[in-house]
């Protein structure tokens, strides 16, 4: 394997975990970036640019990282919230009037960001062309009742986390959610990531595709069988788990310009390695002399506010504010990690104690949700350097 870019000395097993991916793991195309104590120990690429293609992947290749979208939008009303721009504590309708519809009118800002909204799925999934016209989202989770009352349990918002927070976001600032991050995060920090493909980046985007489990001796003591009860949920068409992913009827195509330029905060958002890596880094120190997150919202990011099944995922799932916490489910570097999985592969994290920050994007997705084994293969050879 062709493995490109720079190792800093003793990090040497994140390559051979990288180069391991390709040899047992199944890996098409893939990058991965470490930043510690604010500076980048790792920045590795390999593989293909497309899933189905041959023309290999190159320095500054970026991919749809799907969930991992979730952990950056996130910091958007976390930074308004710093900013004295928005009461995590205040009900959405303060914001959102319309919100306030159907028995939600004591949903708070915060359970919006640890999945506790109890709008998980829609009574009428949104076509692809609703998805993205950046008004039916917002207008089908206004009016849509709750699966439970808010606040009192949790459940992934797989897809309806993009209207809810788009919205919040556009209520609160004027500006939509994929233009403030442009704007006030990746600008600054410098980082190729978007919500909203710009048409003069598209060259650069791999396509995403299927890729086989491995045996399950390859996958590092991971169990990749999921529990009969996880496979039931799945299979149900009419079980929270299936509406909840299936909020967009028919699933879209993700690669395709039209997903690609949208502004989905749970699902579509485009990036390297590296930029998720520094965002991350960005959370939890400096980097270059700019840092996101004072210590307050740090804190209040990865203090956990949901923990134990979840309804959506039916496993038991950790929640932050916006952030999925270190646990049996996505398991990250260590306890106070914080970040958060694209379903099918990539993920993005900060560990603060040890100053560690790690973003991996593949083109390659698995059926899995969290802890792919290709990223806890990295992730393990990161603990191992510590």
């Amino acid at each position: 394997m062709d493995v490109q870019g720079t190792v800093a000395e003793g990090f040497e097993p994140v390559r051979d975990a990288f180069v391991r991916n390709f040899e047992q793991r199944g890996e098409r195309g893939a990058a991965v970036a470490v930043y510690r104590d604010g500076r980048k120990v790792v920045d590795l690429w390999a593989g293909t640019k497309d899933m189905d293609g041959t023309d290999p992947w190159a320095v500054d290749t970026a991919q749809t990282v799907r969930s991992a979208t979730k952990g950056v939008a996130a910091a958007v009303p976390l930074l308004l919230h710093q900013r004295g721009q928005l009461d995590l504590d205040a009900p959405v309708g303060t914001y959102w009037p319309e919100f306030k519809a159907a028995g939600k009118e004591r949903a708070l800002v915060r359970h919006l960001l640890s999945h506790r909204a109890g709008v998980p799925a829609l009574d009428r999934p949104l076509s692809v062309e609703e998805a993205v016209d950046g008004r039916s989202g917002a207008l089908a989770v206004a009016a849509q009742p709750p699966a439970w009352e808010p606040g009192t349990d949790h459940g992934y918002h797989a897809q309806t986390y993009s209207w809810l927070l788009g919205e919040l976001v556009r209520r609160v600032t004027g500006r939509s959610l994929g233009r403030w991050i442009a704007e006030e995060i990746a600008r600054p920090l410098g980082l190729d990531f978007w919500v909203g493909l710009p048409d003069d980046e598209a060259h650069r985007v791999g396509r995403l595709g299927p890729v086989e489990d491995p045996p399950a001796a390859t996958g590092g003591g991971l169990k990749l069988r999921p529990k009969r009860s996880v496979a039931e949920a799945y299979r149900d068409p009419d079980s929270l788990t299936r509406r909840a992913f299936g909020a967009i009827d028919p699933l879209p195509d993700e690669n395709a310009p039209l997903y690609r330029s949208a502004e989905l905060a749970a699902s579509n958002g485009i990036s390297t390695a590296r930029a998720l890596a520094r965002f991350y880094a960005a959370t939890v120190g400096e980097v270059d002399g700019h840092r996101l997150f004072a210590p307050a919202t740090l804190t209040v990011a990865r203090t956990e506010e949901s923990n134990g099944p979840d309804r959506v995922l039916v496993v038991g799932t950790r929640f932050g504010l916006g952030y999925m916490l270190h646990g049996p489910a996505s398991p990250l570097l260590a306890p106070g990690s914080f970040g958060h999985p694209g379903r099918g592969g990539s993920l993005g994290f900060a560990d603060p104690e040890s100053g560690v920050a790690l973003g991996y994007v593949t083109n390659g997705m698995r059926k899995g949700v969290t802890a792919d084994p290709r990223a806890q293969a990295l992730v393990r050879a990161v603990r191992s350097v510590l």
